[in-house]
C-alpha cells in the first residue's frame, strides 16, 4: 500500500477523533495541557491498536460486531454527549467544570476508534503488512486530536457560557453521523 493511501486512511480514520477533541477542548478549562495529552495519547494509541485487533481477528469478528457498532458508537457518543448537556446548567450553576474521567475517556476512545477495527480486517484481507499503517493512524489521530483539543480550547474562551451544551450536542451529531451511516448503507 502506498504511502499517500495510507495517509488518506489515516486521515479519514482521525476525523472523529478530531471532531470530539474539539468537543472536549471547547468545555476544559482545568488541567487543559494534562486533559488534551490524555485524549490525543488514548485517541492515538486506540486508533493503533484497534486495525491491529482487526488486523488479527480477521473475518470472525468483524462478522460478530458489524450487526451492532455502528449502535455501540452511536451510544458511547450519545451518552457522553447528553451527560455533557445535562451537567452544563449545574457546571454553569457552579462556575465548575466536569473532569475528564478514565471511564469517560475510554468511551470516547473505544467509540471513535471502532472503523479503525474494519480497516484493520481489511488490511488483513487485502494482505497489507500492518506496522507502518498503523504507526502513521496513530500519529496521525494523535496530531488531529492535539490540534482539535486547542482550536476547541480557543473556541471555549470566546464562548464560554454555552459551550457544555454545544460540546453535547457535537458528541451526539457524531453519534448520530456513524448511525446513519451505517442504517443508510
Amino acid at each position: 500500500m502506498d504511502a499517500a493511501t495510507i495517509l488518506l486512511i489515516a486521515l479519514g480514520l482521525a476525523t472523529d477523533a478530531f471532531a470530539v477533541s474539539i468537543a472536549r477542548g471547547m468545555v476544559t478549562r482545568n488541567r487543559r495541557t494534562t486533559t488534551g495529552l490524555a485524549m490525543a495519547s488514548a485517541f492515538g494509541a486506540f486508533q493503533t491498536f484497534m486495525p491491529v485487533l482487526g488486523w488479527l481477528a480477521g473475518l470472525s469478528l468483524i462478522e460478530l460486531i458489524s450487526n451492532f457498532d455502528h449502535w455501540l458508537a452511536f451510544g458511547l457518543l450519545a451518552f457522553v454527549g447528553g451527560k455533557m448537556i445535562h451537567s452544563a446548567k449545574a457546571d454553569q450553576e457552579k462556575k465548575k467544570e466536569s473532569p475528564l474521567t478514565a471511564a469517560t475517556l475510554l468511551m470516547l476512545s473505544v467509540a471513535t476508534s471502532i472503523d479503525a477495527l474494519a480497516v484493520g480486517l481489511s488490511f488483513s484481507l487485502l494482505r497489507v503488512a500492518i506496522a507502518v499503517p498503523v504507526i502513521t493512524i496513530g500519529v496521525v489521530t494523535f496530531l488531529l486530536s492535539i490540534g482539535g483539543f486547542c482550536f476547541g480550547s480557543k473556541l471555549g474562551n470566546a464562548f464560554e457560557s454555552k459551550i457544555h451544551i454545544v460540546g453535547g450536542i457535537v458528541l451526539i451529531a457524531i453519534g448520530v453521523k456513524i448511525l446513519l451511516e451505517h442504517l443508510l448503507i
